[in-house]
């Protein structure tokens, strides 16, 4: 049987969340707003304007629409430093070996994120290769816990929902593929992630016999 893996970036494959963290805090620091780890991962899977959205929230301030633009640019440039600097060493542990072993058993291989730069990272640390199709933050218009963007992945690689499965480390993330009718397995905190069909720390935990259960199975 073919089934489709789609697998979300940031805390996926690589952990561009520090980066992000850093640039979100420094923009925070500007505005004299307090901003916490934990807040931050309210933040995962979220686009850029929703994101700094509930940062004003939280400090309870108001901005002009074209502050909020500046801001917007400000932080991705930041990002975008963080992220030039990258290399083949930012992968998580055990990702490529998992993404090789699909690679072997002729599985769909998709990447489904929020992330614009999703592209321009894969391509940094080395695995733009072992995607068949890419849809990120370029082909899509609703964030996630709207399902667009994995419904799109499953379109491109011509696979139905329920013979999908989705990597994710954000709730919102694990909710969308909840909503599309995919396995979802959340990669991260199980307390965080329970609404996961199946949580692993890593992808140290997940071993070939779990893989050839996932090809066999198909969300009922």
């Amino acid at each position: 049987m073919k089934k489709a893996f789609i697998f979300d970036l940031d805390g996926v494959i690589v952990d561009t969340a520090k980066y992000h963290f850093l640039a979100w805090q420094n923009l925070a620091s500007s505005l004299g707003i307090s901003f916490s780890s934990a807040q931050n991962e309210q933040l995962k899977g979220v686009s850029r304007i929703r994101s700094l959205e509930k940062i004003l929230e939280w400090g309870n301030k108001t901005i002009s629409e074209e502050e909020f633009t500046r801001l917007m640019s400000e932080k991705n440039e930041e990002y975008l430093e963080y992220i030039s600097k990258m290399d083949a060493t930012e992968i998580l542990p055990d990702v490529p070996r998992v993404l090789d072993l699909l690679i072997s058993k002729e599985q769909a291989i998709a990447l489904g994120s929020a992330s614009k730069n999703a592209r321009v990272i894969l391509d940094k640390v080395g695995l733009r290769d072992k995607f068949q199709t890419i849809v990120d933050g370029t082909n899509v218009s609703k964030a996630k816990p709207d399902p667009e963007v994995f419904l799109i992945g499953a379109q491109e690689l011509d696979i139905s929902p329920e013979d999908c499965i989705v990597f994710e480390d954000s709730v919102a993330g694990i909710q969308a593929a909840n909503i599309a009718n995919m396995i979802s397995i959340g990669i991260g905190d199980a307390k965080v992630l329970h609404e996961a069909d199946y949580i692993f720390k890593d992808f140290t935990e997940i071993k070939e016999e779990f893989i050839n259960t996932l090809v066999k199975t198909q969300k009922v």
